[in-house]
């Protein structure tokens, strides 16, 4: 029996005939961008996540720049402004950054929770530093009231990286409520993913939310007038019509993926895999700030792990191999000493975590990684 990574096809089966009738719903429609689909997902989702807009976008990395780009449009930020970000970010949010001739400024995670460390923000702030951008790194909430007090004290914007987080929470709040604007990845390996790319910004700003319209298409206000110098990133008609029926089963999904991170930890045991950090309660079936989007686990030599979970027929991969500022791409981040940042990708396997993974494959992951010697 080979365990799969991410059954996606599995996973998409559950809402088979509804996704088959909404696409047909699109195809009978004759209008295929900048429909009803579109504004009944942007309704729908606000209801979902707690605030006021949501604008859909092409994808995840298209929502995080057009939000900086939206803030530089209206003069809240100026090249060469700096914005705060953990070091072990996926590409997407740095590039979102230097995109926009903004600066980053990485700062090292927490070794147990993945995220950037409350404890290390301030003495990167200086006066060029402008943002903040939160990433809830594998599906965890990233927030704490340390970062929201340095975003009033030093009047920072806080810009959430929610690409992987969907329906997670901080207290009785979703991510992607809790900063000024927040941007969402609907990429089909996503825990709200697509069958195809697609994104979202959500923001409580009624001035950013409409220039953020206007910047994903084209810096149109109306046909043919444009008041900004914008980009073609649109969500289409069947991936609002996709994303509609599988909002509908998100929290059950997502209640799922706790249950399987609930048994590998009470289950997986072996010294030379250290894994998840939980809470003191140990309640991680009922903890609503972890979606569990990934479950990453550390060893030290990876690569000789996954040649032996793949011996034994178990598909794991690496979120992500290759820190930013060693990525060929950003030579000018090449110098930073990030000894943390870089531990952890050289640390970090995924395990096959998805909510229609099986119990007997469940159980053969624990087996096969209790006799990993």
């Amino acid at each position: 029996m080979s365990v799969p990574f991410l059954d996606l096809k599995k996973s998409n089966s559950r809402y088979e005939d509804e996704i088959r009738a909404s696409i047909g719903r699109v195809i009978d429609s004759g209008w295929y961008l900048l429909g009803d689909e579109v504004e009944r997902f942007e309704w729908e989702f606000s209801e979902y996540i707690g605030i006021d807009y949501t604008i859909g976008v092409a994808s995840g990395l298209d929502a995080l720049t057009i939000i900086l780009k939206a803030y530089r449009t209206l003069g809240q930020l100026q090249e060469g402004d700096e914005v705060i970000v953990p070091a072990n970010t996926f590409i997407a949010s740095i590039l979102a950054i230097t995109n926009n001739d903004l600066r980053p400024v990485l700062v090292e995670p927490d070794e147990d929770t993945f995220n950037i460390d409350p404890d290390l923000i301030e003495e990167k702030i200086t006066n060029r530093t402008r943002a903040i951008m939160l990433v809830h790194l594998y599906g965890q909430n990233a927030y704490n009231e340390k970062i929201g007090k340095l975003c009033q004290q030093y009047d920072l914007k806080l810009i959430e990286d929610a690409a992987q987080a969907h329906g997670a929470c901080y207290k009785d709040q979703r991510i992607g409520s809790i900063g000024d604007a927040a941007g969402f990845s609907f990429y089909p390996g996503k825990n709200l993913g697509a069958m195809g790319d697609a994104g979202a910004i959500c923001t409580n700003d009624q001035e950013l939310a409409e220039c953020c319209r206007s910047l994903g298409n084209y810096g149109g206000t109306s046909k043919y007038r444009y008041k900004y110098k914008g980009f073609n990133s649109r969500m289409d008609e069947i991936q609002a019509a996709v994303l509609r029926v599988k909002l509908k089963g998100l929290d059950t999904a997502n209640q799922r993926r706790r249950e399987v991170a609930d048994f590998y930890i009470r289950n997986i045991s072996n010294p030379k895999v250290k894994l998840p950090v939980l809470k003191a309660d140990n309640s991680i079936r009922n903890d609503s700030s972890h979606v569990w989007h990934l479950f990453v686990v550390r060893v030290q030599n990876r690569d000789r792990f996954i040649d032996y979970l793949e011996e034994n027929e178990i598909a794991a991969s690496t979120h992500y191999p290759v820190a930013p500022n060693q990525q060929e791409g950003y030579p000018e981040l090449s110098d930073l000493n990030l000894p943390v940042t870089e531990k952890l990708h050289r640390q970090v396997v995924s395990l096959p975590m998805s909510p229609v993974l099986e119990e007997k494959s469940m159980q053969k992951v624990h087996k096969v990684i209790a006799n990993y010697a």
